[in-house]
Protein backbone atom coordinates (compact mmCIF):
# COMPACT_ATOMS: atom_id res chain seq x y z
CA UNK A 1 0.00 0.00 0.00
CA UNK A 2 1.26 3.47 -0.90
CA UNK A 3 0.87 6.42 1.46
CA UNK A 4 -1.74 8.22 -0.66
CA UNK A 5 -3.70 5.23 -1.94
CA UNK A 6 -7.35 6.23 -2.23
CA UNK A 7 -6.63 9.96 -2.63
CA UNK A 8 -7.84 11.40 -5.95
CA UNK A 9 -6.25 14.59 -7.26
CA UNK A 10 -7.61 16.61 -10.19
CA UNK A 11 -4.74 18.53 -11.73
CA UNK A 12 -5.73 21.55 -13.83
CA UNK A 13 -2.24 23.10 -13.91
CA UNK A 14 -0.20 23.57 -17.06
CA UNK A 15 3.26 24.94 -16.33
CA UNK A 16 6.06 23.39 -14.22
CA UNK A 17 4.98 24.13 -10.62
CA UNK A 18 1.61 22.34 -10.62
CA UNK A 19 2.75 19.19 -12.43
CA UNK A 20 5.82 18.98 -10.18
CA UNK A 21 3.59 19.20 -7.11
CA UNK A 22 1.24 16.48 -8.34
CA UNK A 23 4.21 14.38 -9.51
CA UNK A 24 5.20 14.05 -5.85
CA UNK A 25 1.65 13.12 -4.85
CA UNK A 26 1.33 10.60 -7.69
CA UNK A 27 4.57 8.83 -6.77
CA UNK A 28 3.13 8.34 -3.28
CA UNK A 29 0.05 6.62 -4.63
CA UNK A 30 -2.47 9.38 -5.32
CA UNK A 31 -4.73 8.86 -8.35
CA UNK A 32 -3.80 12.04 -10.21
CA UNK A 33 -5.98 12.85 -13.20
CA UNK A 34 -4.60 15.55 -15.44
CA UNK A 35 -7.50 17.65 -16.77
CA UNK A 36 -6.00 18.91 -20.00
CA UNK A 37 -7.14 21.49 -22.50
CA UNK A 38 -7.83 20.20 -26.04
CA UNK A 39 -5.37 22.81 -27.36
CA UNK A 40 -2.63 21.09 -25.31
CA UNK A 41 -2.52 18.35 -27.95
CA UNK A 42 -1.05 20.81 -30.43
CA UNK A 43 1.35 22.20 -27.82
CA UNK A 44 2.53 18.69 -26.92
CA UNK A 45 3.39 18.05 -30.56
CA UNK A 46 5.66 21.04 -30.80
CA UNK A 47 3.21 23.66 -32.05
CA UNK A 48 4.51 25.88 -29.26
CA UNK A 49 7.55 25.82 -27.00
CA UNK A 50 10.92 24.13 -27.50
CA UNK A 51 10.96 21.13 -29.85
CA UNK A 52 11.77 17.69 -28.49
CA UNK A 53 15.42 16.65 -29.06
CA UNK A 54 14.37 13.10 -29.98
CA UNK A 55 13.12 11.80 -33.30
CA UNK A 56 9.61 10.74 -32.30
CA UNK A 57 7.26 13.70 -32.99
CA UNK A 58 4.90 12.87 -30.12
CA UNK A 59 7.59 12.16 -27.53
CA UNK A 60 7.91 14.81 -24.83
CA UNK A 61 10.57 13.99 -22.21
CA UNK A 62 9.30 16.74 -19.91
CA UNK A 63 5.83 15.23 -20.03
CA UNK A 64 7.02 11.66 -19.60
CA UNK A 65 8.83 12.50 -16.35
CA UNK A 66 6.36 14.88 -14.71
CA UNK A 67 3.26 12.93 -15.76
CA UNK A 68 4.35 9.49 -14.63
CA UNK A 69 1.81 7.71 -12.42
CA UNK A 70 -0.86 10.12 -13.70
CA UNK A 71 -3.83 9.69 -16.01
CA UNK A 72 -4.71 12.14 -18.77
CA UNK A 73 -8.25 13.33 -19.47
CA UNK A 74 -8.72 15.89 -22.25
CA UNK A 75 -11.74 18.00 -21.32
CA UNK A 76 -13.08 21.27 -22.66
CA UNK A 77 -14.17 23.25 -19.61
CA UNK A 78 -15.50 26.09 -21.76
CA UNK A 79 -18.57 24.14 -22.78
CA UNK A 80 -21.35 23.15 -20.33
CA UNK A 81 -21.03 19.43 -21.04
CA UNK A 82 -17.32 19.56 -20.21
CA UNK A 83 -17.97 21.35 -16.93
CA UNK A 84 -20.61 18.78 -16.04
CA UNK A 85 -18.04 16.01 -16.43
CA UNK A 86 -15.66 17.93 -14.22
CA UNK A 87 -18.34 18.46 -11.56
CA UNK A 88 -18.99 14.74 -11.50
CA UNK A 89 -15.27 14.14 -11.01
CA UNK A 90 -15.15 16.68 -8.18
CA UNK A 91 -17.85 14.86 -6.25
CA UNK A 92 -15.47 11.94 -5.71
CA UNK A 93 -12.20 13.90 -5.55
CA UNK A 94 -10.05 14.86 -2.59
CA UNK A 95 -7.85 17.59 -4.10
CA UNK A 96 -7.99 20.08 -6.96
CA UNK A 97 -4.81 21.84 -8.08
CA UNK A 98 -5.09 24.76 -10.50
CA UNK A 99 -2.55 27.19 -11.89
CA UNK A 100 -4.64 29.76 -13.76
CA UNK A 101 -4.39 33.49 -13.28
CA UNK A 102 -6.68 34.78 -10.53
CA UNK A 103 -10.27 35.07 -11.71
CA UNK A 104 -10.09 32.48 -14.50
CA UNK A 105 -11.61 29.63 -12.48
CA UNK A 106 -14.52 31.83 -11.46
CA UNK A 107 -15.23 32.68 -15.09
CA UNK A 108 -15.11 28.98 -15.96
CA UNK A 109 -17.39 28.08 -13.05
CA UNK A 110 -14.78 25.83 -11.39
CA UNK A 111 -13.69 28.09 -8.52
CA UNK A 112 -13.49 26.88 -4.91
CA UNK A 113 -16.79 28.38 -3.78
CA UNK A 114 -18.61 26.61 -6.60
CA UNK A 115 -16.89 23.27 -6.05
CA UNK A 116 -17.11 23.23 -2.26
CA UNK A 117 -20.91 23.18 -2.57
CA UNK A 118 -20.56 19.92 -4.47
CA UNK A 119 -17.90 18.49 -2.14
CA UNK A 120 -17.33 20.15 1.27
CA UNK A 121 -14.35 17.84 1.92
CA UNK A 122 -12.47 19.16 -1.10
CA UNK A 123 -8.96 20.58 -0.67
CA UNK A 124 -8.54 23.19 -3.40
CA UNK A 125 -5.07 24.59 -4.14
CA UNK A 126 -4.58 27.67 -6.31
CA UNK A 127 -0.93 27.88 -7.35
CA UNK A 128 0.00 31.20 -8.94
CA UNK A 129 2.96 33.50 -9.39
CA UNK A 130 1.96 36.45 -7.24
CA UNK A 131 -0.96 35.05 -5.25
CA UNK A 132 -4.69 35.74 -5.31
CA UNK A 133 -4.40 39.18 -3.68
CA UNK A 134 -2.22 42.27 -4.06
CA UNK A 135 -1.46 44.69 -6.89
CA UNK A 136 0.46 42.11 -8.98
CA UNK A 137 -2.18 39.37 -8.80
CA UNK A 138 -3.00 39.57 -12.55
CA UNK A 139 0.49 40.46 -13.79
CA UNK A 140 2.13 37.91 -16.10
CA UNK A 141 5.31 36.37 -14.82
CA UNK A 142 7.69 33.43 -14.70
CA UNK A 143 10.28 32.08 -12.27
CA UNK A 144 12.82 34.80 -13.02
CA UNK A 145 10.25 37.53 -12.27
CA UNK A 146 9.24 36.12 -8.88
CA UNK A 147 12.91 35.73 -7.90
CA UNK A 148 13.56 39.30 -9.00
CA UNK A 149 10.82 40.81 -6.84
CA UNK A 150 11.58 38.52 -3.87
CA UNK A 151 15.17 39.80 -3.74
CA UNK A 152 16.73 36.44 -4.59
CA UNK A 153 18.22 37.46 -7.96
CA UNK A 154 19.94 40.47 -6.46
CA UNK A 155 21.81 38.16 -4.08
CA UNK A 156 22.91 35.78 -6.85
CA UNK A 157 26.12 36.41 -8.74
CA UNK A 158 29.57 37.93 -8.17
CA UNK A 159 30.27 41.14 -6.31
CA UNK A 160 30.39 44.02 -8.77
CA UNK A 161 28.79 41.92 -11.49
CA UNK A 162 25.24 41.47 -12.75
CA UNK A 163 22.70 39.15 -11.13
CA UNK A 164 22.86 35.55 -12.33
CA UNK A 165 19.91 33.37 -13.32
CA UNK A 166 19.87 30.20 -11.16
CA UNK A 167 20.28 26.94 -13.04
CA UNK A 168 16.99 25.56 -11.72
CA UNK A 169 13.58 27.15 -11.23
CA UNK A 170 13.81 28.11 -7.55
CA UNK A 171 10.51 29.98 -7.31
CA UNK A 172 8.56 27.52 -9.47
CA UNK A 173 9.72 24.39 -7.65
CA UNK A 174 10.92 25.47 -4.22
CA UNK A 175 8.58 28.40 -3.74
CA UNK A 176 5.57 26.95 -5.57
CA UNK A 177 5.47 23.17 -6.09
CA UNK A 178 6.97 22.14 -2.75
CA UNK A 179 4.92 24.65 -0.77
CA UNK A 180 1.78 23.46 -2.55
CA UNK A 181 2.51 19.78 -1.86
CA UNK A 182 3.23 20.56 1.79
CA UNK A 183 0.06 22.65 2.10
CA UNK A 184 -2.07 19.96 0.49
CA UNK A 185 -0.80 17.33 2.90
CA UNK A 186 -1.48 19.59 5.89
CA UNK A 187 -4.99 20.32 4.59
CA UNK A 188 -5.69 16.60 4.14
CA UNK A 189 -4.49 15.96 7.69
CA UNK A 190 -6.77 18.75 8.95
CA UNK A 191 -9.65 17.22 7.00
CA UNK A 192 -9.13 13.88 8.72
CA UNK A 193 -9.62 15.67 12.04
CA UNK A 194 -12.55 17.90 11.08
CA UNK A 195 -14.15 16.41 7.97
CA UNK A 196 -13.82 19.77 6.20
CA UNK A 197 -11.76 20.75 3.20
CA UNK A 198 -10.27 24.20 2.66
CA UNK A 199 -8.79 26.62 0.13
CA UNK A 200 -5.03 27.10 -0.33
CA UNK A 201 -3.58 30.23 -1.91
CA UNK A 202 0.03 29.33 -2.81
CA UNK A 203 2.23 31.92 -4.46
CA UNK A 204 5.67 31.42 -6.01
CA UNK A 205 6.63 34.88 -4.76
CA UNK A 206 5.60 34.01 -1.20
CA UNK A 207 7.52 30.74 -1.26
CA UNK A 208 10.68 32.25 -2.74
CA UNK A 209 10.52 35.11 -0.23
CA UNK A 210 10.24 32.60 2.63
CA UNK A 211 13.49 30.99 1.47
CA UNK A 212 15.20 34.23 2.53
CA UNK A 213 14.11 33.86 6.16
CA UNK A 214 17.60 33.56 7.64
CA UNK A 215 18.96 36.36 5.44
CA UNK A 216 16.05 38.65 6.25
CA UNK A 217 16.61 37.96 9.94
CA UNK A 218 20.18 39.18 9.56
CA UNK A 219 18.94 42.20 7.59
CA UNK A 220 16.58 43.17 10.42
CA UNK A 221 19.57 42.97 12.75
CA UNK A 222 21.49 45.43 10.58
CA UNK A 223 23.54 43.06 8.43
CA UNK A 224 23.12 43.70 4.70
CA UNK A 225 24.17 41.03 2.23
CA UNK A 226 25.10 42.45 -1.15
CA UNK A 227 25.58 40.34 -4.22
CA UNK A 228 28.70 38.23 -3.74
CA UNK A 229 29.36 39.80 -0.34
CA UNK A 230 27.39 37.72 2.15
CA UNK A 231 28.31 34.72 4.24
CA UNK A 232 26.61 32.22 1.89
CA UNK A 233 26.76 33.92 -1.51
CA UNK A 234 30.48 34.32 -2.13
CA UNK A 235 31.53 37.03 0.31
CA UNK A 236 33.97 34.98 2.41
CA UNK A 237 36.89 32.65 1.54
CA UNK A 238 35.53 29.61 3.41
CA UNK A 239 32.31 29.40 1.37
CA UNK A 240 33.19 29.87 -2.26
CA UNK A 241 33.91 28.31 -5.64
CA UNK A 242 37.44 28.08 -7.02
CA UNK A 243 38.77 27.19 -10.50
CA UNK A 244 41.05 24.19 -10.94
CA UNK A 245 43.87 23.36 -13.35
CA UNK A 246 41.62 21.61 -15.86
CA UNK A 247 39.19 24.49 -16.26
CA UNK A 248 36.68 22.99 -13.84
CA UNK A 249 35.68 24.10 -10.35
CA UNK A 250 35.78 22.99 -6.74
CA UNK A 251 33.23 24.09 -4.14
CA UNK A 252 34.39 24.94 -0.63
CA UNK A 253 31.76 25.01 2.13
CA UNK A 254 34.00 25.08 5.21
CA UNK A 255 31.79 27.26 7.40
CA UNK A 256 32.65 25.63 10.72
CA UNK A 257 36.09 26.56 12.11
CA UNK A 258 37.25 22.93 12.33
CA UNK A 259 36.47 22.24 8.68
CA UNK A 260 38.27 25.39 7.61
CA UNK A 261 41.27 24.53 9.78
CA UNK A 262 41.41 21.03 8.25
CA UNK A 263 41.35 22.53 4.76
CA UNK A 264 44.06 25.07 5.46
CA UNK A 265 46.31 22.39 6.94
CA UNK A 266 45.76 20.15 3.92
CA UNK A 267 46.69 23.04 1.64
CA UNK A 268 49.79 23.84 3.70
CA UNK A 269 48.45 27.26 4.62
CA UNK A 270 47.82 27.24 8.35
CA UNK A 271 48.46 30.99 8.26
CA UNK A 272 45.03 31.39 6.63
CA UNK A 273 43.13 29.78 9.51
CA UNK A 274 42.43 33.14 11.26
CA UNK A 275 41.17 34.60 7.97
CA UNK A 276 38.19 32.26 7.49
CA UNK A 277 35.59 35.04 7.37
CA UNK A 278 37.78 37.82 6.00
CA UNK A 279 35.90 40.39 3.93
CA UNK A 280 36.79 43.44 1.89
CA UNK A 281 40.32 43.68 0.43
CA UNK A 282 41.66 41.12 2.93
CA UNK A 283 38.98 38.60 2.00
CA UNK A 284 39.61 39.19 -1.70
CA UNK A 285 43.33 38.56 -1.16
CA UNK A 286 42.63 35.27 0.65
CA UNK A 287 40.28 34.15 -2.11
CA UNK A 288 42.93 34.93 -4.72
CA UNK A 289 45.51 32.91 -2.80
CA UNK A 290 43.17 29.94 -2.58
CA UNK A 291 42.34 30.27 -6.28
CA UNK A 292 46.05 30.14 -7.12
CA UNK A 293 46.46 26.98 -5.02
CA UNK A 294 43.47 25.20 -6.53
CA UNK A 295 44.65 26.06 -10.06
CA UNK A 296 47.73 23.87 -9.52
CA UNK A 297 45.83 20.55 -9.78
CA UNK A 298 42.81 19.14 -11.62
CA UNK A 299 39.41 19.15 -9.96
CA UNK A 300 39.14 15.41 -9.40
CA UNK A 301 42.55 15.22 -7.73
CA UNK A 302 41.48 17.87 -5.25
CA UNK A 303 38.18 16.10 -4.68
CA UNK A 304 39.86 12.74 -4.08
CA UNK A 305 42.12 14.27 -1.45
CA UNK A 306 39.76 16.68 0.28
CA UNK A 307 36.26 15.17 0.24
CA UNK A 308 37.14 12.52 2.84
CA UNK A 309 39.31 14.84 4.94
CA UNK A 310 36.51 16.67 6.81
CA UNK A 311 36.91 19.86 4.78
CA UNK A 312 33.42 20.31 3.26
CA UNK A 313 34.84 20.35 -0.27
CA UNK A 314 33.12 18.89 -3.33
CA UNK A 315 33.64 18.94 -7.11
CA UNK A 316 31.34 21.10 -9.22
CA UNK A 317 29.87 18.59 -11.66
CA UNK A 318 27.99 19.08 -14.88
CA UNK A 319 24.68 17.29 -15.35
CA UNK A 320 26.16 14.26 -17.12
CA UNK A 321 28.68 13.82 -14.30
CA UNK A 322 25.98 14.25 -11.67
CA UNK A 323 23.87 11.52 -13.29
CA UNK A 324 26.86 9.14 -13.10
CA UNK A 325 27.89 10.10 -9.56
CA UNK A 326 28.13 7.08 -7.21
CA UNK A 327 26.24 8.87 -4.44
CA UNK A 328 23.40 9.66 -6.85
CA UNK A 329 23.37 5.99 -7.81
CA UNK A 330 23.41 4.78 -4.22
CA UNK A 331 20.43 7.00 -3.41
CA UNK A 332 18.51 5.64 -6.42
CA UNK A 333 18.02 9.12 -7.79
CA UNK A 334 18.16 7.84 -11.36
CA UNK A 335 16.04 4.82 -12.28
CA UNK A 336 15.86 2.82 -15.50
CA UNK A 337 12.49 1.50 -16.60
CA UNK A 338 10.92 -0.15 -19.62
CA UNK A 339 8.52 1.96 -21.67
CA UNK A 340 6.31 0.01 -24.09
CA UNK A 341 6.69 2.75 -26.70
CA UNK A 342 10.29 3.94 -26.38
CA UNK A 343 12.13 1.05 -24.74
CA UNK A 344 14.53 1.54 -21.87
CA UNK A 345 14.21 5.03 -20.37
CA UNK A 346 15.65 6.79 -17.36
CA UNK A 347 13.69 8.72 -14.74
CA UNK A 348 14.44 10.78 -11.64
CA UNK A 349 13.85 8.73 -8.51
CA UNK A 350 11.53 9.80 -5.72
CA UNK A 351 13.51 12.15 -3.43
CA UNK A 352 12.18 11.07 0.00
CA UNK A 353 13.05 7.67 1.44
CA UNK A 354 10.10 6.31 3.44
CA UNK A 355 10.69 3.16 5.50
CA UNK A 356 7.09 1.93 5.25
CA UNK A 357 5.48 3.67 2.28
CA UNK A 358 8.15 4.48 -0.33
CA UNK A 359 7.24 6.23 -3.54
CA UNK A 360 6.95 3.99 -6.58
CA UNK A 361 6.75 4.42 -10.34
CA UNK A 362 3.71 2.42 -11.44
CA UNK A 363 3.63 3.67 -15.03
CA UNK A 364 5.26 6.39 -17.10
CA UNK A 365 3.57 9.47 -18.48
CA UNK A 366 1.61 8.51 -21.58
CA UNK A 367 0.19 10.38 -24.56
CA UNK A 368 -2.07 13.32 -23.84
CA UNK A 369 -5.67 12.24 -23.44
CA UNK A 370 -4.96 8.51 -23.41
CA UNK A 371 -7.22 7.91 -20.38
CA UNK A 372 -10.15 10.08 -21.45
CA UNK A 373 -12.58 7.31 -22.29
CA UNK A 374 -11.52 5.11 -19.36
CA UNK A 375 -12.14 7.92 -16.85
CA UNK A 376 -15.51 8.73 -18.40
CA UNK A 377 -16.54 5.08 -18.14
CA UNK A 378 -15.47 5.06 -14.47
CA UNK A 379 -17.78 8.00 -13.92
CA UNK A 380 -20.67 5.99 -15.30
CA UNK A 381 -20.96 7.43 -18.81
CA UNK A 382 -22.29 4.96 -21.37
CA UNK A 383 -20.83 4.59 -24.84
CA UNK A 384 -23.71 6.64 -26.24
CA UNK A 385 -23.16 9.37 -23.65
CA UNK A 386 -19.45 9.49 -24.47
CA UNK A 387 -20.36 10.02 -28.11
CA UNK A 388 -22.71 12.79 -27.02
CA UNK A 389 -19.84 14.47 -25.16
CA UNK A 390 -17.72 14.28 -28.29
CA UNK A 391 -20.51 15.81 -30.33
CA UNK A 392 -20.83 18.63 -27.79
CA UNK A 393 -17.11 19.37 -27.99
CA UNK A 394 -16.54 18.41 -24.36
CA UNK A 395 -13.95 15.74 -25.20
CA UNK A 396 -11.93 15.21 -28.38
CA UNK A 397 -13.36 13.11 -31.18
Amino acid sequence: MLALDGIRVLDLSRQLPGPFCTWLLADLGADVIRIEDPTAIARARGAAGAPSPVAEPDYDPHRQVLNRNKRSLVLNLKVPAGRDVFYRLVEGADVVVEGFRPGVTRRLGIDYETLRRKNPRLVYCSLSGWGQTGPYREVAGHDIDYLAVAGVLDLTGPAGGPPFIPGVQVADIGGGALMAAFGIMVALFHRERTGQGQYLDVSMLDGAFAWLAHIIGRFFAGEVWGRGRGLLNGGVPCYNIYPTADGKYIAVGALEPWFWANLCRRLGREDLIPKQFATGPEGEAVREELAAIFRTRPRDEWAAELMTADTCVAPVKDLAEALADPQVGARQLVLELDDPRYGRVRQVGFPIKFSATPGRIRHLGGPLGQDTEAVLRELGYSAAEVEGLRAAGAVPA
